[in-house]
């Protein structure tokens, strides 16, 4: 991928058929000089260029990136510097140089003794795809991305906020991606408009590790890619009118049926896959 130029997308990506879907592009516009193999290398870059020109500017203003990362998403086509680095195929690669990208920008902070007052969150919109090889990309929940069941939800919630969260921490307390709108605001003190935000609730003080008398949020609404909702309560998550998983992930499962029965789980076992972990 070449620096911006400036220009438009101006022709189709090429798609070759004869591959199977995780390991080619999907048919779209690109810009001149785009390449899906270095895209996240290139992201990270230009991300490593914006801070470094609030470092040099000395104006003393917070900065925000949001790196959002196509690792370890399919098409899985890791570039040459990451090939064969894991036992776990192409997307394990892929997971090599998504470490590879979080250790640039924290090198970055680092260096330029910025890694000690800024608040660095890693995580993840959804569960994993299959590992192979004996990985368990799930670890031991059941279900994977596009499931309803935990392994299609359940992500890692990595904080590094040296002063703020101790370093080895971790919390029970539910949460959900939704939470970062009121959680900055709350960082930053800003007001939110009225009626922003309905569904999102300020963690700062799980991830500040404050005891808390009760859960911050009172249960957690999920649902699948087929549109199997479900509802987490304390120790139970209750899935409603579907009784396989939901997704298009292998096992497959189907669309919900409106009445129908639906699973109930005791997921007290589970519990202990703690949501966010101060670093």
């Amino acid at each position: 991928m070449q620096p911006d130029t400036g220009e438009v997308p101006g022709r189709m990506i090429e798609v070759d058929k004869s591959k199977g879907g995780d390991y080619r592009p999907r048919p779209g516009w690109q810009a001149p000089g785009f390449d899906i193999e270095t895209v996240d290398i290139e992201f990270t870059e230009k991300a490593i260029s914006f801070m470094e020109a609030s470092v040099k500017s000395k104006s003393g203003k917070p900065f925000f990136v949001y790196l959002a990362l196509s690792a370890p998403h399919a098409p899985w086509l890791p570039p040459e510097m990451v090939q064969g680095k894991s036992d776990a195929g192409p997307r394990g690669d892929q997971v090599v140089l998504v470490d590879w990208c979080v250790g640039q920008i924290m090198n970055f902070l680092k260096e330029n003794k910025r890694d000690k007052n800024t608040f660095v969150i890693f995580t993840s919109d959804n569960g994993p795809r299959h590992g192979i090889n004996g990985h368990q990309s799930a670890g031991n929940l059941r279900g994977y991305k596009s499931h309803i069941w935990e392994g299609g939800h359940r992500i890692p919630f990595i904080v590094h906020w040296p002063g703020i969260v101790n370093k080895g921490s971790v919390t029970d307390e539910p949460i959900c991606l939704t939470d970062m709108m009121a959680t900055f605001a709350a960082i930053t003190g800003t007001i939110l408009p009225e009626g922003s935000g309905e569904d999102s609730y300020n963690i700062l003080p799980a991830i500040s590790g404050e005891k808390l008398d009760k859960p911050i949020r009172e249960a957690l609404v999920h649902h699948s890619e087929n549109g199997t909702f479900s509802i987490r309560k304390g120790e139970w998550k209750l899935i409603l009118d579907n009784k396989t998983s939901g997704g298009w992930v292998k096992p497959s499962g189907k669309r919900p049926v409106p009445g129908t029965p639906g699973q109930l789980y005791n997921i007290i076992p589970i519990l202990m896959n703690r949501k966010i972990c101060g670093k």
